[in-house]
């Protein structure tokens, strides 16, 4: 394992995907967001079941900053539950550099 986490979060548009991930950037509680392109996500909501289109992004943090990076993007997110899911990144397998580069980048 290494000192290094990505979020993967899910956004209900790119507008909101791109003010979580500035926010993010600007109080350094990550070296890097990736928005990728729309996608349709259907799942179980209240007893419904539910077809929508949504921005995922994956931020590259510190698991030190991961806690204030997940409160961030918690605060905000528009959804009463947003997903949020810290994905632990191995450092065997990793370019050294670039984790070092999240590292010195991020806010701890």
């Amino acid at each position: 394992m290494s000192d290094i986490v990505f979020l993967y979060v899910t956004a209900p548009n790119s507008e909101t995907a791109a003010r979580i991930a500035r926010t993010l950037i600007d109080k350094k509680l990550a070296a890097c967001v990736n928005i990728h392109g729309e996608m349709r996500s259907v799942y179980e909501w209240e007893g419904a079941v539910e077809f929508k289109l949504e921005t995922p992004l994956f931020v590259k943090t510190t698991a030190a900053a991961a806690p204030a990076a997940r409160d961030e993007i918690v605060s905000l997110h528009p959804m009463d539950e947003p997903c949020v899911a810290a994905l632990p990144v191995l450092r065997d397998g990793s370019s050294a550099g670039f984790l070092d580069w999240i590292a010195q980048t991020t806010r701890t």
